[in-house]
């Protein structure tokens, strides 16, 4: 394939990677924009191999190693469940970043092209720019996989003066950075490289480890825009134009993403990088909080159903334990049930519900939710009051009246669905535990709150035939 044919190609492929993310921005259009996306990749990866820049000799290597990638993200997509989506967002994350270190320092050794003058101090930089973000996209994204997966605690570990150490940091990183654009060699630039890269691996696990539970989507979204900023590093070091703008894609809109859902969480983006909030464990709230009290009132499946059915309006909130639970189709077997019978039943979803951004979203998706009536939680936040029946499904820190009700609470600020308006609110849960962030939540104790406790599917389906008989 010639020079030409090769860039009319990326470009081609640059629309169609517009269009995907265009396409992702609605779910009516999500199916089309991954399709768009699809075709852009193979074109993108056919225009890459059989371009000018790849010998012949290179080409089984390049196939053999599709080959094995391949049957890597088959065997992911038929094994990983819906509920493990957000670790495995994560991880692949990670590779992304990993695969930037090893271009920076694949690029650094190669001797095959010779760069002189300014030329060459404009690569070395973006080798070194290209690497440090992937060191701390690869460590950072590895942290965020064990605390979504459950392998790390949710619980923030705060280092003593972190800002400080943060800072000191970012201060040898900058002068190492000197070093390495003067240095006369390879060798001895390795060195401050080597240093650099250390230093990010260590600043990408500090950085998500000082990151509290309910902060994670969040997280995830930022990490997907710093792995869009590694590929488009990466680009820039290959000198391959549509690397770059496909990185600065993925990047800008993970950055936006991330900036609305701390907007949507009533917090500072900064302030969630520095230190996050929530802990692990039960939280103590500080001197003059409000302490949860009162008595639980549980509530069995068939008085739900009863509840359900002399319902006329019914507001559904998702959690991460309806992903848990599988629940989303019997769920969606409730919801039509209850629309043949005339009652107004809608979904409200939290900007931060589950464990990533649209964790929810593609859930009843997949369970065929008609897409009309699910939906943010600024657009039926206000409905809460002329409801008859709110049930949260597995979720806990999206519903916690102390985000209002409590400045002492440590998601003080963080609008949540106010469900405890409702005339009658149902939280299922499998206990009296904590939610993510670790904070206790006083909806469980108010009064017009009935608690149904079990395995979210296994509750809905007794709350399905009672509705059937």
């Amino acid at each position: 394939m010639s020079a030409n044919l090769s860039a009319v190609a990326y470009i081609g492929a640059t629309i169609l990677f517009i269009l995907s993310l265009g396409g992702l921005s609605n779910p009516e259009t999500a199916r089309r924009g991954n399709l768009y996306g699809i075709v852009g990749m193979t074109i993108a990866v056919l225009a890459t191999v059989l371009g000018p820049r790849v010998t012949a000799a290179g080409i089984p290597w390049i196939v053999g190693a599709m080959v094995v990638g391949g049957a890597i993200g088959l065997f992911a997509a038929k094994k990983v469940q819906m509920t493990q989506m957000p670790e495995l967002v994560a991880l692949m994350h990670s590779l992304v970043g990993l695969a930037a270190c090893l271009v920076g320092f694949a690029s650094y050794i190669d001797t095959s092209i010779v760069f002189t003058g300014a030329e060459k101090a404009i690569h070395e930089f973006e080798i070194y720019i290209g690497i440090y973000i992937g060191a701390i996209t690869f460590s950072g994204s590895i942290i965020a996989f064990g605390k979504l997966s459950g392998k790390i605690g949710g619980k923030p570990m705060l280092l003593p003066a972190r800002h400080l150490l943060n800072g000191i940091g970012a201060l040898v990183v900058i002068y190492y950075g000197y070093a390495f654009l003067q240095a006369p060699s390879i060798e001895t630039g390795m060195t401050p490289l080597i240093i650099m890269t250390v230093i990010g691996l260590l600043f990408g696990i500090h950085m998500v480890m000082a990151i509290g539970g309910a902060d994670m989507p969040v997280v995830v979204s930022m990490l997907n825009s710093y792995s869009g900023w590694a590929a488009a590093a990466t680009g820039f070091m290959l000198s391959n134009d549509l690397l770059i703008v496909t990185g600065a894609l993925v990047g800008s809109s993970g950055a936006i993403l991330s900036y609305i859902m701390c907007r949507a969480m009533n917090r500072n983006f900064i302030s969630v990088i520095a230190g996050g909030f929530g802990t692990g464990d039960s939280a103590k709230p500080s001197a003059g909080g409000a302490v949860p009290a009162g008595e639980v009132t549980a509530v069995s499946a068939q008085e739900t159903a009863e509840l359900l059915k002399e319902s006329k309006n019914v507001i559904i909130v998702p959690g991460y334990g309806m992903a848990v639970a599988q629940a989303q189709h019997t769920v969606y077997e409730i919801t039509t049930l209850l629309r043949e019978k005339g009652v107004n039943v809608r979904f409200g979803i939290h900007p931060v519900a589950g464990r990533m951004p649209g964790h929810m979203n593609v859930l009843l998706a997949e369970a065929k939710v008609p897409y009309d009536i699910v939906l943010e939680m600024d657009e039926l936040n206000d409905d809460f009051p002329d409801t008859d029946v709110a049930i949260v499904i597995g979720a806990n820190d999206i519903v916690n009246p102390a985000a209002e009700d409590d400045p002492t609470s440590p998601i003080a600020g963080m609008p949540v669905l106010q469900v405890w308006k409702a005339k009658t609110s149902i939280v299922m849960k499998r206990s009296m535990a904590s939610g993510y962030a670790g904070v206790d939540n006083p909806l469980f104790y108010k009064d017009n709150n009935r608690m149904l406790f079990g395995d979210a599917k296994k509750m809905l389906d007794e709350v399905l035939a009672a509705l059937k008989g």
